[in-house]
């Protein structure tokens, strides 16, 4: 039965990319942001593709008035198949733009958090009825640990990934299944510009590998895969010691 899969944020680079690979499978795709223009050309060139149907709504994470929409579209294009979810959604202003303007906090917290977080707090219900369906739900390496650079965006990032540890737990009980995704440097919009990038991924690398692992059952993938072993090490230094290093 053809899957529908919301994604939100998908004018992202790797929301683009999964939804490629999900349009040559045949999927349903809600494509779900704030640029529809972009969207609505998305749309197109993915049903060109063979995605089954494709379609551009608004989501705005500072706005709920946008979620309820999508969550009823979905369901009628679902009927009794399965719903998939995959957000990537985030926003990341420069540590030192905060700093001067503390405001910001709010807009990348919700960019990156609450809003998604309540989003997924409205579909779960419907997925738990269904007994079936996958969220991914992406984070960041950022929120393993705060550091200077970017501890506003990380901390943003460690409450996502802690509020999908809950509802993996409460979803898997009725046969949902919620993946964690941390990405390392991945080459997209939010990393352009941004010093002391390394062993950056492509977008459909870091896609196809999210699908693969998430329908494999995975709970929390890094991805690229080395950045387990990376994060491990960062974690493992002593806090006397890191404070006083730039990472």
């Amino acid at each position: 039965m053809t899957e529908t899969w919301i994604l939100l944020g998908a004018t992202s680079s790797m929301a683009r990319a999964m939804a490629r690979q999900l349009a040559d499978e045949g999927a349903n795709l809600l494509l779900a942001g704030r640029d529809m223009a972009d969207l609505e050309a998305q749309a197109t060139d993915l049903a060109l593709r063979g995605a089954t149907s494709a379609e551009a709504l608004r989501f705005d994470a500072r706005d709920a008035e946008t979620f309820a929409p999508i969550i009823a579209k979905a369901e009628s294009l679902a009927g009794e198949g399965q719903i998939n979810c995959a957000v990537f959604v985030g926003s990341m202003p420069p540590q030192d733009a905060i700093d001067a303007d503390p405001s910001l906090i709010d807009g990348t917290v919700t960019d990156s958090f609450t809003g998604p977080a309540r989003f997924l707090q409205m579909l779960a219900p419907k997925l738990e009825a269904k007994g079936k369906g996958l969220i991914i739900g992406v984070g960041s390496v950022a929120g393993d640990r705060g550091r200077i650079g970017n501890y506003v965006y990380g901390a943003a990032k460690s409450g996502f990934a802690t509020y999908l540890s809950g509802l993996r737990n409460r979803l898997g009980r009725s046969g949902v299944h919620v993946m964690t995704v941390k990405p390392g440097f991945v080459d997209t919009a939010m990393t352009w510009d941004v010093e002391g990038m390394f062993l950056v991924a492509s977008p459909a690398q870091v896609a196809a590998h999210m699908l693969k692992k998430g329908r494999k059952g995975r709970n929390v993938l890094y991805t690229p895969f080395f950045w387990r072993y990376i994060m491990a090490i960062i974690r493992s230094v002593p806090e006397p010691i890191f404070k006083k290093l730039s990472v």
